[in-house]
């Protein structure tokens, strides 16, 4: 994945998040971030991030992990978040990271899927940051993973 094929997957597949200014940030085996910055576009009456765009940023920086770990496997698994909870410890303004660091936990849980051939659960992590480091955010998400028959 690069910035390139990341842009074009959200304007043709998602286009409501590149227009709320989600991008990819970074991107290795263990761990993928995303960024947004506040704008006119995301921002709440109280001038800060709607909480709904930066789910849609943590969100992708998980599901993106997960998507390359299945798609390593050349297997068809089906993946399905049942299940989010997230905090909020500060105002998300200027340009917010998140960060999914659980590469490992998820390709554990993709290898389960495929020895066992029953659907796994799966909860991992985004973390929020702003430009001083501080946490804003914390999305907890729940995947649900079944290899197709």
């Amino acid at each position: 994945m690069n910035k390139s094929i990341f842009k074009n997957l959200l304007e043709k597949q998602i286009p409501i998040a590149w227009i709320a200014g989600v991008r990819l940030h970074h991107w290795s085996e263990e761990s993928v971030s995303t960024k947004v910055k506040l704008s006119f576009l995301n921002q709440n009456p109280f001038a800060s991030m709607f909480w709904a765009v930066q789910g849609m940023a943590a969100e992708f920086s998980s599901g993106f992990l997960l998507a390359q770990k299945i798609k390593e496997t050349e297997q068809s698994i089906s993946m399905l978040i049942v299940g989010i909870q997230s905090t909020y410890t500060k105002k998300a303004v200027g340009k917010i990271i998140f960060t999914c660091e659980d590469g490992q936990k998820i390709k554990a849980a993709v290898d389960e899927a495929i020895q066992t051939k029953q659907g796994v659960v799966l909860k991992v992590k985004s973390i929020g940051t702003d430009e001083a480091g501080d946490v804003v955010s914390t999305f907890e998400f729940t995947w649900s993973l079944k290899v197709k028959a």
